[in-house]
C-alpha cells in the first residue's frame, strides 16, 4: 500500500528532529544506549538527508552532511583517482574506522600514492561501493575508539547501518548534468524489503548509474607555443583537469535476519560493486619528453652529435632498428623555431629510412596518456546472536572482504619498442582480501538502583594483498631501451608504458598480515546523572609487535536538559599489509618536468639501499641520520563538551586534541642515481660517478649487478627512475579542534514543519615534531591543506505534498601546493556555496524533485600557474572545481 503524504512527512519530521534520541550501536555496547546519552559525540545522519541529496556517491554526501568530512575529485591522481581518500577530522582516510552493520570493512585494493600531502601512502576502504538507498541511518563517532574496535580508529568511527524492513521499497531515478553543459551523470536505485517467514526479512538494495567527465581546463603554455610555432597536431586542451569518467558503476547490498528463536537471531549481509573509471594524465611534449622525444644536442645541419658549446641544437631523439650505434641514423632530428618543430629535411630522412624510427612519426602532436581501470568489491558477513540463558548477550560472527582494481593505461608507449609499441597496456593491479572473525559477549549487572554493563570479546583477522603481473608489454625492456646485457647497443629510450610502468613479474606476489586481538568494556549508570565508560584491548600483530589501548569515559547531566561528557584513550593503526610490501611507479611533474618515481618496500633491496644511503654519516655527506623504520602509529586524544535538548533545540559543542605520534606515510623523494652511485662507490665498483657526473640507473643497476652486489631482476622496471620513496614512521602530529552541532524544529506556517540545522566545525594540525624524510613543502600540506574551517547550515520545510531544502556550505581558505611544488603555492580562498531541492508528490507514493547543487555556479580560486599543466584551478578544492549543476528525480516508495 503507498504510504499517504501526511504520514511521510511526519515520518521524516520525527526522524529528523529526535535524531539525537535514536538507538545507536557505535561506541556503546548497550542495546538500549541513545545518542544523547553516550560519553563521546555521535552524530546521526538518517537515510532521507543522504537520499535527498545531488550526489549518489556517498563521499560526496558526506562532506555536506559532516562538517568534519573532507573528499576532493582527484582529476589526476594515479590510482586514488579510482578510490578517492577520504579525510575525517583532518587525518589520513585510514586513520578512520569504517564499520557495516557493526563490523569492520574490508579497505581498498588501492593505496593513494598521491594523496595531496594529507592522505600520501594511505589504504582506507571504499565508502563509495556503499548505495546510499540501502543505508537506513549512517553513526559517525567522533571519538578515537582503538581500544573499543581496534586498529585504525583515531579519527573515529563511521558506522553504516543497512535498511531492515521487512516490506515496503522505494525506486527512484536521476538524472544531471553540470551548469557547463557536461558531467552528465544518471543513477537508478532500487530498495526492497521481503519477509522471510513471520520471523526474518531479506532487505535488497542496488544502484547502477554512470557519470560523464568534465572538462575545467585551459591550454598549456608549452602545447599553444607549439599550435602557433605550426604543429596542428596538438590537441586543445592538450592536457584535461576534471573529474573523469565513471562507468558501470553497479552496487548491491543484502541484509538478512531471521529469529531463530525469541531470544536468538541469525543474521547475515554482504555485498558485490564494480565500476570502471577513465581519468587523465599529464601531457609528453613532442619536443622534450625524455626517453621518448628528448634527443641529444646535435648538428642543426646533419643531425649528428655535437656539443651545445660548439653549436649544437636540441634535437627529438632518433632509434636505429638495425641495433648498430655505428651512425646508421641522425643522433637526432634536429629542432628549429627555437626549439619547437623538428628539423623538416631530417625528418623526411628518418621516415623515408626503414631502420630510423622517431615517436614524432607516431605521435607529431606529443600524447596524454588516459589512465584508469576496474573496481570490483564484494564482501560477505555472517553470525548469531541474542542471549543466553536469558542474561549472557552473545554474538559471534565471520566476515569475508575482497577488493580489487585491476588497472589500465591507453594512448600511450613503451618507447623502447620502438614502432612496435602498443598504444594500450594492462599494468596489472592490486587486491585487498580480508577475513575477520569475532566474538562479543555481554553482561548487565546490577548494582543498587544502577547497573554495569560488562562486554568483553576477541578478533582474529587478516589481511592479503597482492599484486598482479601486467602483459610483458607495459614492462618490457624493448631493444632501444638504456644499453644492457640482453642488449649492448641500447639507444636510451625509456622502458615500459609511460605514466604508470606495468608490474613486473618479479614484483607480483602476495604479503599477508594478521592480528589477534582481545578487549573488555565497562559502561556503568551507578545513578541516574552520572555514565562512565572503561575499556582495555590487546591487540597482537604477525609483524609489528603487540600493544594496549585503553579508554576513560564520563557523561554527567548537569540537569534534565543539560549533559557534560570527556573523554580520554590511546590508539594505534598498524601498516598494513600493502603500504609494507607495495611496489609502484607513478609519474610526477617536478622542476618543470616529469620524472618517475617509484615507491619499494623498506626491507626489500631497494628499500636498503636509501636506507644506507639516509643513514650514512661519510658517503652521505656526514648527515649522520637514523635509519628509517616501519611500525604502528601511536595516538593520545581526549574530548570534552555539552549538549543541551531544549524540547524543539538541541545543541552540541565538543573540543578533541589528537596527539598522533610516528605517523606512517610515504617518504619524501630521493634521488635514485645518487643513492645507486652511494652504492657503487661502498662496493667500490667502477662506475665513473664524480659530483658533475652520474650514469643512468640502468647503466648503474647493470654495473652493479656484473660486480654482484645486487640481482638486476629485482629492478626490473625501474630503469628510468629519477628518484624513489618507502613507507616508514617519519613525523608525528598534533590535530585539535571544535564540533558545534545545533538543531531546531519550527513552525512558521500551520500546517509545515520546518527544521534547522547548524554544523560547524574546526580542525587544525600541527606537525610537531619533523623527520629526516619529509619536506617542508609536505609539512604546509599537511598542517593546510584542507580548510580549518568549514559548515552547513541546512533548512527543510514539510507543508502538504511539498517538500523543500536549502542548504549553505562554507569551505574555509586553504593552502595548495599545484603539482606538489612549494614554488606554485595556490592560496585559496574561502566559499560560500548553495544547494537547493524542490520535491512534490504528485501521487500517493510518487514524488518528483528538481534541485541545484552550487546554484550560485561558484568556483575554487583560479590557478595562478594555469599555463605550466593546465589546470584552470587547483584540484585540491573542497568542493570540486566543476561550478553548479542541477538534477531532476522520480521517486516511488510504497
Amino acid at each position: 500500500m503507498a504510504q499517504d503524504s501526511q504520514t511521510r512527512i511526519e515520518t521524516d519530521a520525527v526522524a529528523a528532529e529526535q535524531a539525537d534520541r535514536a538507538i545507536i550501536v557505535t561506541g556503546t555496547r548497550q542495546a538500549d544506549r541513545s545518542a544523547a546519552d553516550t560519553v563521546a559525540p555521535v552524530d546521526i545522519v538518517s537515510s532521507a538527508e543522504l537520499n535527498n541529496q545531488a550526489d549518489s556517491d556517498i563521499g560526496n554526501v558526506l562532506r555536506v552532511s559532516v562538517p568534519s568530512f573532507n573528499v576532493g575529485t582527484q582529476p589526476i591522481s594515479d590510482a586514488a583517482t579510482l578510490v578517492r581518500p577520504a579525510n575525517l577530522r583532518g587525518l589520513s582516510p585510514d586513520n578512520t574506522l569504517v564499520l557495516v552493520n557493526g563490523k569492520r570493512q574490508h579497505r581498498a585494493a588501492v593505496i593513494a600514492f598521491l594523496g595531496g600531502g594529507i592522505s600520501d601512502g594511505s589504504q582506507g576502504p571504499d565508502i563509495s561501493v556503499i548505495p546510499s538507498i540501502a543505508i537506513k541511518q549512517l553513526e559517525v563517532l567522533r571519538d578515537g575508539a582503538s581500544s573499543q574496535y581496534g586498529s585504525d580508529a583515531i579519527a573515529g568511527v563511521l558506522n553504516f547501518i543497512l535498511k531492515d524492513s521487512p516490506d515496503g521499497g522505494t525506486v527512484s531515478a536521476q538524472w544531471g548534468e553540470t551548469y557547463e553543459g557536461d558531467g552528465d551523470k544518471y543513477t537508478i536505485a532500487a530498495n526492497v524489503g521481503i519477509p522471510v517467514t513471520a520471523a526474518g526479512f531479506l532487505n535488497l538494495s542496488a544502484e547502477y548509474g554512470e557519470s560523464d567527465a568534465t572538462v575545467r581546463s585551459v591550454q598549456r603554455d608549452d602545447a599553444a607555443a607549439l599550435i602557433a610555432a605550426g604543429n596542428t597536431a596538438v590537441a586543445d586542451p592538450a592536457q584535461i583537469w576534471g573529474q573523469p569518467n565513471v562507468n558501470d558503476d553497479m552496487k548491491f547490498f543484502a541484509n538478512f535476519g531471521l529469529e531463530l528463536s525469541p531470544a536468538i537471531e541469525l543474521y547475515a549481509f554482504g555485498n558485490y560493486a564494480e565500476r570502471n573509471v577513465d581519468g587523465g594524465f599529464f601531457f609528453r611534449n613532442p619536443t622534450n619528453r625524455g626517453g621518448v622525444y628528448a634527443g641529444p644536442f646535435v648538428d642543426p645541419a646533419t643531425g649528428a652529435p655535437l656539443a651545445e658549446e660548439d653549436g649544437g641544437v636540441a634535437s627529438v631523439l632518433v632509434g636505429d632498428l638495425s641495433l648498430d650505434t655505428a651512425g646508421d641514423c641522425p643522433a637526432g632530428i634536429p629542432l628549429t623555431q627555437g626549439g619547437l618543430i623538428p628539423d623538416p629535411t631530417i625528418l623526411a630522412q628518418v621516415s623515408a629510412d626503414a631502420n630510423c624510427f622517431s615517436f614524432v612519426e607516431l605521435f607529431p602532436g606529443g600524447f596524454t596518456p588516459r589512465f584508469g581501470g576496474d573496481i570490483e568489491d564484494y564482501s560477505a558477513a555472517v553470525g548469531i546472536r541474542g542471549q543466553l540463558f536469558n542474561a549472557l548477550d552473545f554474538d559471534l560472527s565471520y566476515r569475508h572482504g575482497r577488493n580489487k582494481s585491476s588497472f589500465s593505461i591507453r594512448n600511450t608507449v613503451n618507447a623502447s619498442l620502438g614502432p612496435n609499441t602498443p598504444t594500450e597496456f594492462n599494468p596489472g593491479g592490486y587486491s585487498q582480501t580480508e577475513n575477520v572473525v569475532n566474538l562479543d559477549l555481554g553482561y548487565n549487572l546490577a548494582v543498587g538502583e544502577g547497573s554495569v554493563y560488562i562486554a568483553a570479546g576477541a578478533e582474529y583477522r587478516d589481511e592479503e594483498f597482492g599484486i598482479t603481473a601486467g602483459d610483458p608489454a607495459s614492462f618490457e625492456l624493448g631493444p632501444l631501451a638504456q644499453p644492457s646485457a640482453a642488449y649492448p647497443t641500447g639507444q636510451g629510450f625509456s622502458t615500459s608504458s609511460n605514466g604508470f610502468p606495468g608490474f613486473a613479474t618479479n614484483s607480483a606476489g602476495t604479503s599477508k598480515e594478521d592480528n589477534k586481538a582481545a578487549y573488555i568494556d565497562i559502561e556503568a549508570d551507578l545513578i541516574d546523572a552520572l555514565t562512565l565508560q572503561g575499556a582495555v584491548r590487546y591487540e597482537d600483530t604477525k609483524s609489528f609487535g603487540d600493544t594496549v589501548t585503553w579508554k576513560l569515559g564520563g557523561l554527567f547531566k548537569l540537569s534534565d536538559a543539560w549533559r557534560l561528557r570527556g573523554t580520554y584513550s590511546t590508539g594505534f593503526h598498524v601498516p598494513t599489509a600493502g603500504q609494507a610490501n607495495v611496489i609502484n611507479v607513478t609519474t610526477q611533474f617536478s622542476n618543470g618536468e616529469l620524472q618517475d618515481e617509484g615507491t619499494f618496500p623498506l626491507f626489500s633491496p631497494a628499500g636498503l639501499i636509501a636506507s644506507d644511503y639516509i643513514a650514512d654519516t661519510v658517503a652521505n655527506g656526514g648527515l649522520g641520520l637514523d635509519r628509517p623504520t616501519l611500525g604502528p602509529e601511536k595516538a593520545d586524544s581526549f574530548t570534552l563538551g555539552i549538549a543541551g535538548d531544549m524540547g524543539d533545540f538541541s545543541v552540541t559543542l565538543d573540543y578533541f586534541n589528537i596527539k598522533l605520534k610516528d605517523r606512517i606515510s610515504r617518504s619524501s623523494t630521493i634521488d635514485f642515481p645518487a643513492a645507486l652511485c652511494y652504492l657503487a662507490d661502498r662496493e667500490n665498483v667502477a662506475n665513473n660517478c664524480t659530483a658533475t657526473f652520474t650514469p643512468s640507473p640502468a647503466e648503474l643497476l647493470t654495473q652493479l649487478d656484473a660486480a654482484g652486489v645486487i640481482d638486476r631482476n629485482d629492478f626490473t622496471g625501474f630503469e628510468d627512475l629519477v628518484a624513489f620513496t618507502f613507507f616508514n614512521n617519519d613525523f608525528d602530529t598534533r590535530t585539535q579542534g571544535l564540533d558545534f552541532v545545533a538543531n531546531a524544529r519550527l513552525y512558521p506556517i500551520e500546517g509545515g514543519t520546518t527544521r534547522a540545522t547548524l554544523a560547524i566545525n574546526y580542525t587544525e594540525t600541527e606537525v610537531t615534531d619533523v623527520g629526516q624524510t619529509i619536506s617542508a613543502t609536505r609539512v604546509r600540506q599537511l598542517e593546510e591543506g584542507l580548510p580549518k574551517w568549514k559548515g552547513f547550515l541546512n533548512i527543510t520545510h514539510e507543508q502538504g505534498r511539498f517538500r523543500g531544502l536549502l542548504r549553505a556550505n562554507y569551505f574555509g581558505s586553504y593552502y595548495e601546493a599545484h603539482l606538489e611544488d612549494s614554488t606554485l603555492p595556490i592560496d585559496a580562498s574561502a566559499e560560500l556555496t548553495f544547494d537547493a531541492e524542490l520535491g512534490y508528490e504528485v501521487i500517493d507514493g510518487l514524488e518528483l524533485a528538481v534541485g541545484a547543487q552550487n546554484m550560485f555556479d561558484n568556483y575554487p580560486t583560479l590557478n595562478p600557474y594555469s599555463g605550466i599543466v593546465g589546470a584552470k584551478y587547483g584540484e585540491r578544492s573542497p568542493f570540486g572545481f566543476n561550478g553548479g549543476s542541477y538534477y531532476l528525480r522520480a521517486r516511488f516508495q510504497w
